[in-house]
C-alpha cells in the first residue's frame, strides 16, 4: 500500500524550507518535495564564466513573453531554491507597504493583514536566517520589537568613504540587512563571489542550509529531490486535495496525505494549479475567482554602475549599504520611486554575460573602478500582467511594465547622488523579463473569495486543505526584497497548520 504522509510540502525555498523548519517537532509525518537536488559545492560556485556565461545552475527551460520571444528565466531548482543563489539581503517590508499606497502609476492595494501581524515573525525569520543590521539609521525603517540578531556587516573603507559622502549630501544611507554567516567562528569570509553566487562554504542564511538539514534531523521529515510535482488530485467533491501526482526517477507515483502546501516559487506555484484542472475546477485548481496566474509583478530593475576613472575601487564584500530617501517620494515628485541598494562587486566575467562584444581587458578595467547599485521600483498589479500555461505545455508570461514614471526618476536620483559625490561615468542597463527573481503576485491573498486565492493564512478559498507559502501570495510587490517577507508567512501560517 502506497505510503501517506500528514503534509507535503512541495518546493524547498523560502517558503516551503522555512515551513518544513517550523513544523520539525510538531509530530506531523511530512514529505517535501524538491524538483532539483542539492546544489554541489564545486570550484565552479565562485567562477563568474561558470555563473553567468555558461548559465551553469540555471535550469534548460524556456519560457516566452505574450511577444512569441523565448527566454530563459531568472529561477534555480535546487534545495534551497533561489535562495542558494539570491544575493542574501533581507529587509523587512516598511509598515506603510501593508496599506495602499498611491503610486504616479496607480494604487498599489492594501494586504489582508498589517505590519503588526507579521513582525513577530520577521523577527524569528531573522534569527533563522542569521540576518545581521543595524537598526535607527533608516527613516522608512518599521517599528522592531527588538534588536537585529547580529550586528550590521562592516563597510569596508571605500565605502565607508562614500557612505560618509552621501550623508553630506542630506541622505541616510543605512546597513543593507544581509543573511551572511559572520557570527564568532561562522563560516563567511567575506568573498567577492556573493550576490548571484552559490555559496561554496554554505555561508549564506539560506533555505537550504538554515532551514531544509535542520528540519531533516527529525526522524518525522522525509526529503524526495529530483521529484518534480505534475498535478494536484481531488476528491469527488472537489473540496479536499488527496493525493499529488509526481515523476520521481523517471517514474510516475502518486503520494496521498491529509494536508498540501505549495511553495514552488510565484510562477510554478501557479502552473501547478493549472495543470491541475478537473471537471470540479475546469479552469485550474481554486479558480473560481479567474485570478489564479494573474497580477504576475517582479519589480522594475535597473543596474546602475558609476565609474570614477581616477580611483579604484578594493572594495572585496560590497553589498553593505542601501538608501531609502526615496522610499515613499522623490525630490519635486509627490509620489514613491524606490530603494536603491549596492550590488555585490561587479567582476569582468560577470559583465562579459552582458556585453559580450567589449574586450574583457576594458570591463575589468571599469569593474575596478565601478561602484555598483541595484535601483529597484514596485511594479503594481495588473490582472493582464499573467502566467499562461498554453495547451501545448509552453508557459507564457504576458508583462507589461508599469509605474516607469516613478521608476525613471528613482534612476535620475541615483545618477545625480552619484554624480555629486564625483563619479563622471554612469552606466545603467534596465533589468527585462528575465530577471524574475523576485517574481511575485500569482495567487494573492485576501478576505474575499471572489478577489483573491488564499485566505490571510494562505488556505485555498476553494480546497480547504491547501495552502500556498512564497510569494504568490502577495497582493503588491512593494520595492523591497520579498524573501524575509515569504519566511515570515511561513512561520505564521505554520502555526495554524500544525493545529
Amino acid at each position: 500500500m502506497a505510503e501517506h504522509f500528514d503534509l507535503v510540502i512541495i518546493g524547498t525555498g523560502a517558503g516551503g524550507g522555512t515551513l518544513v523548519y517550523a513544523l520539525r517537532n510538531s509530530g506531523l509525518r511530512i514529505l517535501l518535495i524538491e524538483r532539483g537536488d542539492f546544489l554541489p559545492q564545486e570550484p565552479q560556485n565562485w567562477q563568474p564564466a561558470e555563473v553567468f556565461d555558461r548559465r551553469r545552475y540555471k535550469p534548460n527551460e524556456t519560457w516566452y513573453g505574450a511577444d512569441g520571444k523565448p527566454f530563459h528565466p531568472g529561477v534555480h531548482y535546487f534545495v534551497g531554491g533561489n535562495t542558494k543563489v539570491y544575493g542574501a539581503a533581507l529587509p523587512r517590508f516598511r509598515k506603510e507597504d501593508f496599506g495602499a499606497i498611491e503610486h504616479e502609476g496607480g494604487t498599489s492595494p492594501a494586504w489582508p493583514i498589517s505590519y503588526e501581524d507579521l513582525e513577530p515573525y520577521y523577527a524569528r525569520a531573522e534569527a533563522i536566517y542569521l540576518v545581521h543590521g543595524a537598526p535607527g539609521e533608516d527613516p522608512t525603517e518599521p517599528p522592531r520589537s527588538g534588536p537585529f540578531p547580529y550586528p550590521p556587516v562592516s563597510h569596508e573603507p571605500y565605502i565607508d568613504d562614500l557612505c560618509d559622502r552621501l550623508r553630506r549630501q542630506g541622505l541616510h544611507p543605512f546597513h543593507l540587512p544581509m543573511a551572511i554567516d559572520l557570527r564568532a567562528g561562522g563560516r563567511c569570509i567575506r568573498c567577492k563571489t556573493c550576490d548571484g553566487f552559490p555559496c561554496q562554504v554554505l555561508a549564506k542564511g539560506e533555505s537550504d542550509v538554515c532551514c531544509v538539514r535542520p528540519a531533516l534531523d527529525s526522524p518525522n521529515i522525509t526529503l524526495w529531490t529530483r521529484t518534480l510535482a505534475r498535478r494536484l488530485l481531488t476528491d469527488a467533491t472537489g473540496r479536499r486535495i488527496v493525493a499529488v501526482e509526481v515523476e520521481r526517477n523517471g517514474q510516475k507515483e502518486t503520494v496521498h496525505a491529509d494536508r498540501f502546501v505549495v511553495s514552488c516559487g510565484a510562477v510554478n506555484s501557479a502552473l501547478l494549479l493549472l495543470r491541475s484542472a478537473n471537471d470540479k475546477h475546469p479552469n485550474g485548481l481554486v479558480n473560481s475567482s479567474g485570478l489564479v496566474g494573474r497580477n504576475y509583478m517582479v519589480h522594475n530593475n535597473t543596474a546602475l554602475m558609476a565609474v570614477d576613472p581616477l580611483r579604484r575601487n578594493p572594495t572585496i564584500f560590497q553589498k553593505t549599504m542601501a538608501v531609502n530617501d526615496f522610499y515613499f517620494r522623490g525630490p519635486n515628485f509627490p509620489y514613491p520611486m524606490g530603494n536603491i541598494q549596492l550590488l555585490g562587486k561587479l567582476q569582468a566575467g560577470m559583465l562579459t554575460a552582458a556585453q559580450p562584444l567589449v574586450p574583457k581587458s576594458i570591463l575589468q578595467g571599469m569593474a575596478d573602478r565601478s561602484v555598483d547599485w541595484w535601483v529597484m521600483s514596485e511594479d503594481l498589479p495588473d490582472p493582464n500582467n499573467r502566467v499562461e500555461l498554453r495547451s501545448d505545455g509552453r508557459v507564457v508570461i504576458h508583462w507589461k511594465p508599469n509605474n516607469l514614471t516613478a521608476h525613471r526618476r528613482l534612476v535620475e536620483a541615483a545618477k545625480e547622488m552619484m554624480r555629486t559625490v564625483g563619479y563622471r561615468f554612469i552606466f545603467i542597463k534596465p533589468m527585462g523579463i528575465e530577471t524574475n527573481s523576485h517574481q511575485c503576485g500569482t495567487l494573492r491573498f485576501g478576505t474575499d473569495p471572489a478577489t483573491s486565492v488564499l485566505d490571510p493564512y494562505c488556505r485555498a478559498h476553494d480546497v480547504e486543505n491547501l495552502w500556498v507559502v512564497d510569494s504568490s501570495f502577495f497582493p503588491s510587490s512593494a520595492a523591497m526584497n520579498p524573501a524575509l517577507t515569504i519566511a515570515a508567512q511561513a512561520l505564521r501560517v505554520a502555526e495554524k497548520i500544525s493545529k
